[in-house]
């Protein structure tokens, strides 16, 4: 709910005043990229445009029933997105050239997500085969010892959010931290189920911003916003759920 709140307050605001985008120095860019140059308030949905939604919903639906009864992975996936952008393109009435140039220029904007991403996982592969990640957790270990039941609670959620931008893996995130975390709660009297509540708040909220991410850096990418733009938008956002987050473990060791 406090997520809708926010983006709606947003979007009211910038349809009030766009100049109050966070975007708004791109317009002219946006408008000549997303809308090749016709600035209109509206778009008719065609029937060439249902049809291409079709044909990109029919692709996600076979996607998910290759991986999952096939076993598909990178080369079939691949070959079924090229297949089906061949056919979208043909579809949409687009020309050999058109539709080559469509998917360079796609291509293009996410080359730099794609280095991103590599060089961050780099590191992670650095951290794990350097024990630098168990270094990390056998400091918190320390760090958590002598700290009472709210403390210890709060403290084992920013560890975790820690953790996770170097493992954005959530079950590996899981395999790596909760044989040490959880026997500390016994000691510290806190019961194990908040340990995973707190887990889960971590493991999904650096989400939103680790660079790690393909579907964060992707989505940029695709929308055309530097990162550092979505840290300004998503920054207050994150500080009001760690806030929540930080109140209903705090209730929760309290009531339990």
């Amino acid at each position: 709910m406090l997520c809708v709140i926010y983006v709606m307050r947003y979007a009211e605001r910038v349809k009030r005043d766009p100049s109050t985008s966070i975007v708004a120095h791109q317009r002219e860019d946006n408008v000549k990229h997303f809308l090749h140059g016709k600035a209109q308030t509206s778009l008719t949905l065609t029937n060439t445009h249902k049809a291409i939604l079709s044909i990109f919903a029919l692709t996600f639906a076979v996607m998910m029933w290759g991986v999952s009864a096939k076993g598909w992975w990178m080369a079939e996936l691949s070959a079924l997105f090229i297949g089906s952008s061949i056919v979208i393109g043909f579809v949409g009435r687009l020309s050999e050239a058109e539709i080559t140039d469509s998917f360079v220029n796609g291509a293009r904007d996410l080359l730099g997500v794609a280095l991103i991403i590599a060089i961050a996982r780099g590191l992670v592969v650095v951290m794990d085969n350097g024990n630098i990640t168990h270094t990390i957790l056998n400091y918190a270990e320390g760090l958590l010892g002598g700290l009472n039941e709210i403390a210890f609670i709060n403290a084992i959620y920013f560890v975790e959010a820690v953790l996770c931008l170097v493992v954005p893996s959530s079950s590996g995130l899981a395999v790596l931290s909760m044989p040490i975390l959880a026997p500390l709660a016994d000691f510290a009297g806190v019961g194990r189920d908040l340990v995973v509540t707190a887990f889960q708040s971590a493991s999904g909220l650096p989400n939103l911003v680790t660079p790690t991410s393909g579907v964060v850096m992707g989505g940029l990418a695709i929308g055309r916003v530097a990162y550092t733009t979505w840290l300004r938008f998503i920054g207050p956002l994150i500080a009001m759920l760690t806030l929540m987050i930080m109140v209903m473990l705090s209730i929760g060791v309290v009531i339990s």
